[in-house]
């Protein structure tokens, strides 16, 4: 399992994320089932809203680029789904769009078709101060992926009263919803080695 890579990021730019912490905790759960685990935040890699003739005109965009090297370097995605409005938040779908994108390798051979995608597998979790706790995004983000063939696990969480779940350093403070984050980032990492074998 020390082979199996997994990313873990949140889908908000705000700097105190819980969706953040949320994803980071279930990493948490993928490194105790022997993955390593890279912790990115999305705000790091600002991007244009995705537009082909942007896109035509200039190329990838290098921080699309830098994305799409880190997703075809891992085997697996935790994901902490901010819920904005009942859905995906623009700056997850944008990363997705723009990372979905096909280009040439660096030595000029054709990168196979949603690359970045295909073969891997997701854990998706969320955190909201609604009694609700982003469940609703869960199943948009699900199909989102499942169409461009990534293996979504059946495991999810959704952190309800976000701004007073999370301690000082962005730890879930309830020892039942830290266990189920932990056990959706084990389940991701298991599939993600299967997918790899």
């Amino acid at each position: 399992m020390s082979d199996v890579k997994i990313l873990a990021f949140g889908g908000s730019l705000r700097k105190g994320s819980w969706n953040r912490m949320a994803a980071f905790e279930a990493a948490r759960g993928a490194e105790e089932a022997g993955a390593s685990v890279t912790r990115l935040d999305l705000a790091d890699y600002p991007l244009p809203v995705f537009d082909e003739d942007l896109e035509s005109a200039e190329g990838l965009h290098p921080n699309a680029r830098k994305l799409k090297d880190l997703f075809l370097a891992h085997d697996g995605l935790i994901i902490g789904c901010a819920e904005y409005n009942s859905g995906i938040t623009a700056a997850l779908k944008n990363a997705i769009d723009w990372v979905s994108r096909p280009c040439t390798q660096p030595d000029g051979t054709p990168e196979p078709p949603l690359a970045s995608f295909v073969n891997k597998a997701a854990g998706l979790v969320a955190a909201s101060p609604g009694a609700l706790g982003g469940i609703r995004v869960l199943p948009t983000v699900r199909t989102i992926l499942q169409n461009i063939r990534v293996t979504v696990v059946p495991d999810t969480l959704a952190i309800s009263s976000a701004h007073e779940a999370f301690d000082e350093d962005g730890r879930i403070k309830d020892p039942t919803k830290r266990d189920l984050a932990h056990a959706v980032g084990r389940r991701t990492a298991l599939v993600a080695g299967a997918l790899k074998a």
